[in-house]
């Protein structure tokens, strides 16, 4: 059930004649980061996936730069802006950005595979209000989105890491929920779904500890109405496996900054 997130930084890019060695930053990259949202694994595009880069790419797919995203040009219109992190293959994404017609969706997501994917499904069912970053979205965040940049935040079965000795792998981590509250505008929302229980403890437990979030249900949240079942989904479901949803509002700022300590007379 959980999606893959890997493949090439850039669409179509094969790595450059003076890669820098393994451990140290690619020569051109002044950002290196010691946290990724995502982990290269293979995989293969097929030629209807190749054939939707082609198609759909050049309207769909949007290059990586490090200076803020001015939205209203990349999706050619005034609409509240909803990140998503990792959309694996695309199938809730393509979904949710057909019932909410309203909200323009910037998804992030390396997986080549994946990429070429959802762009398939953008060109079949005739979607209008998705932009792909394939780049890692840790420096999209810092370099891309502004504070106070984002209406709300999707991040669907990230990698749980199983292994204990993997988990500070995960991609829940607090500075980088940090770095997405500050993005949120307040009244924004942070919606996290995973398939695995203690991943799913953890989560709670960070963005419960991020001051400028607020829950929006007492613990987990019900499964909003806007986010599918997917196959993978209903398939871990007959097999016994739940699913958690947690849903976290951005604070206004005043609710988000502690009273004083009173003072002694």
């Amino acid at each position: 059930m959980t999606p893959s997130f890997a493949s090439q930084a850039a669409c179509g890019t094969t790595p450059p004649q003076d890669a820098a060695p393994a451990g140290q930053a690619p020569a051109g990259i002044p950002y290196p980061k010691a946290i990724k949202s995502f982990v290269r694994r293979a995989g293969r595009t097929t030629a209807a996936q190749a054939k939707a880069f082609a198609d759909q790419g050049p309207r769909f797919l949007l290059p990586y730069s490090a200076a803020p995203l001015d939205a209203a040009t990349a999706f050619g219109r005034e609409a509240p802006l909803i990140l998503e992190i990792g959309f694996g293959m695309g199938e809730a994404t393509a979904h949710i950005a057909r019932v909410r017609p309203g909200d323009n969706f910037l998804c992030c997501e390396v997986h080549e595979p994946g990429v070429g994917a959802l762009l398939k499904r953008i060109g079949e069912h005739g979607i209008e209000n998705i932009r792909i970053l394939q780049h890692d979205a840790v420096e999209v965040l810092d370099h891309m989105l502004p504070p106070g940049s984002l209406d709300g935040v999707h991040i669907f079965f990230p990698d749980p890491w199983h292994k204990k000795k993997h988990n500070k792998r995960r991609l829940i981590q607090p500075p980088l929920v940090a770095k997405l509250a500050a993005r949120l505008k307040p009244g924004g929302y942070l919606h996290c779904a995973t398939d695995w229980q203690p991943y799913a403890e953890q989560m709670l437990e960070v963005l419960g500890g991020e001051p400028l979030l607020a829950n929006t249900a007492d613990g987990y949240a019900p499964q909003p109405a806007y986010r599918p079942l997917t196959k993978f989904e209903n398939r871990g479901l007959r097999l016994g496996h739940g699913v958690w949803d947690l849903v976290f509002m951005r604070r206004d700022l005043e609710d988000s900054i502690p009273p004083p300590e009173p003072t002694a007379r």
